[in-house]
């Protein structure tokens, strides 16, 4: 009888002492966590919504394949809402609460500068999509998008060579259009051009009549547009109401794309220019395969267009880094990313270990009636990028 008892006895300690180490050993989780941070809401969100199908695209697209190291990767979205603060409060909750891997997200350099240095003093990672005014570097932030050298600066060469060196510049008032006029003037300094005109407005500015007015004053060879947003669509209805359509006064915009051109109208954009580095006509195998794989995800009527091909390569320039890193440490993924190449809808493109900024060509396009844009100039490879004009002797002291 004692002997059974003992028995008993043994027999529950033991399944109870299991119980108790099972419990606390750690479950190793199937999925990675990664963070989207874009603006669903506000004046941007006519931009920042399908930079966000893009990178859920992608992100489809390597759970489809096996996803990263073994796991699925889990998507947490915030919205940014347009508002800078906003910005840095998801990224904040998205490192600190929902604990992801890293961060694709924001558009404007105001979001982005918000956000900086957040992931700066957690440690963490943001991949960021869009073209923007240089004079940056952080070692927690991968560009995606131009630098000021593959996108601004040979716009206004082009520019300058086709229509004439007096230019009038018109933007949001926020940094990048400042800082880019910045460079431009001291761009067409050197060329002997000269600035006709420059206006800045607030973000969601719908009240365009004295700009134009002074448009029409001016009569510049050319304008020069870096408004964002919904405020285009106000923009370019008062210029085309007032008779100033792209045969009279081109506009260069480097903030438009196709997404934008159904929200402002193609009767107020056809004959505008547009510089990029990407568009949905770009003839590669890469993108007859991307635009196919995002109309089928988000229907026939959808267009593709520059920053929405940069968030798609953001979120395979991570995943192929992690790889090669072995790791979703963000010291080990930043190492992995130098010099990693990847075959993009827009041509190879590869990362810079030194900026961490990517090799992209350079395309001028010219807006159609079908809303499409035409390329009608390109560099004949990749520009290697220079957030600082380095090599510009006329931006010295920018």
């Amino acid at each position: 009888m004692k002997k059974t008892l003992k028995c008993t006895i043994a027999a529950v300690l033991a399944v109870t002492a299991t119980g108790f180490f099972g419990c606390s050993k750690k479950v190793e989780s199937k999925t990675v966590k990664v963070g989207i941070l874009h603006s669903l809401s506000g004046t941007m969100a006519i931009s920042e919504t399908s930079v966000r199908d893009a990178e859920l695209l992608a992100i489809n697209e390597i759970n489809a394949a096996g996803g990263v190291l073994g796991k699925q990767i889990e998507v947490v979205q915030e919205d940014g809402a347009s508002e800078p603060q906003i910005f840095a409060e998801r990224a904040r909750k998205l490192i600190q609460n929902d604990k992801v891997a890293t961060i694709f997200g924001c558009w404007t350099s105001a979001s982005r500068k918000a956000v900086k240095p957040v992931v700066e003093e957690t440690g963490a990672l943001l991949w960021y999509p869009v073209q923007y005014e240089g004079m940056e570097a952080s070692p927690n932030i991968m560009y995606m998008g131009a630098a000021p050298n593959q996108q601004a600066v040979p716009a206004v060469e082009f520019c300058a060579s086709t229509f004439g060196k007096n230019m009038f510049l018109v933007g949001s008032d926020y940094v990048f259009p400042r800082t880019a006029n910045k460079i431009i003037k001291a761009q067409l300094a050197n060329i002997g051009g000269s600035v006709a005109g420059e206006e800045y407005t607030p973000m969601g500015h719908t009240d365009f009549a004295t700009i134009v007015s002074k448009i029409q004053a001016a009569k510049p060879d050319c304008i020069i547009n870096t408004l964002n947003g919904d405020s285009n669509v106000a923009f370019f209805k008062q210029l085309t109401d007032a008779g100033i359509t792209a045969s009279v006064v081109p506009v260069m915009s480097f903030s438009i794309a196709e997404e934008e051109v159904g929200g402002v109208g193609i009767e107020n954009l056809e004959g505008h220019y547009v510089a990029w580095n990407y568009y949905q006509t770009t003839k590669t195998s890469e993108n007859d395969a991307f635009v196919a794989a995002y109309k089928k995800a988000y229907g026939e009527k959808r267009v593709t267009d520059d920053p929405i091909e940069a968030g798609y390569i953001g979120v395979h320039l991570w995943a192929m880094a992690t790889e090669k890193a072995g790791s979703f440490d963000v010291e080990k993924i930043r190492a992995a990313a130098k010099g990693i190449a990847f075959d993009a809808p827009e041509g190879k493109v590869t990362l810079d270990g030194d900026n961490q900024h990517i090799y992209k060509p350079v395309r001028i396009g010219k807006i159609n009636k079908s809303g499409l844009i035409d390329e009608v100039w390109a560099t004949s490879t990749a520009v290697k990028p220079d957030p600082y004009l380095t090599t510009y002797d006329w931006a010295k002291g920018l």
